[in-house]
């Protein structure tokens, strides 16, 4: 079996000059990089834990993590099955709960591509390779909760 390996750098740039002394101390913004990449992502934690709206939080990359792995496995089984693909926008959604401890988990993920494809022959096939797909994703291989998938492929 091959293994793949990954290295990723984070680094806490929220440092306002008291460091961590109190939970309202500091700010949760950091960068995310890696090398060889265009540049870094700015990320923070969810405004509802004194982060930045405006930048990605840890959940936001996670969900995005998921969405793309299993586009890039549908577009991938698409092409060996012969079926073009000309569009392809998922607006995911996911849910996470947080606990009486103020840990939290996901605990279900909905995908929600909308695929544009030449061929109304192949619509069937098409809706069908999302559940490959699903099979296939690493990211959705590592997740212990529910991905649900709501394809939507029109023909053009």
């Amino acid at each position: 079996m091959k293994k793949h390996n990954y290295e990723i750098t984070v680094a806490w740039t929220g440092n306002e000059g008291n460091g961590t002394q109190n939970y309202t101390s500091y700010n949760r913004n950091h960068t995310i990089t890696a090398n060889h990449k265009y540049g870094e992502i700015k990320g923070s934690s969810d405004p509802s834990f004194l982060g930045d709206k405006t930048k990605y939080n840890p959940e936001d990359l996670f969900l995005s993590s998921l969405s793309s792995c299993h586009m890039l496995w549908y577009l991938h089984l698409c092409s060996t099955h012969k079926i073009v693909v000309n569009s392809y926008v998922d607006n995911a959604i996911g849910t996470m709960e947080e606990t009486k401890d103020g840990s939290g988990k996901f605990t279900g993920v909905t995908l929600q591509p909308k695929v544009t494809i030449t061929d109304a022959k192949m619509l069937e096939k098409a809706n069908e390779l999302h559940k490959q797909a699903n099979k296939m994703c690493f990211i959705a291989n590592s997740c212990n909760f529910k991905i649900d998938h709501k394809p939507n492929i029109t023909v053009s």
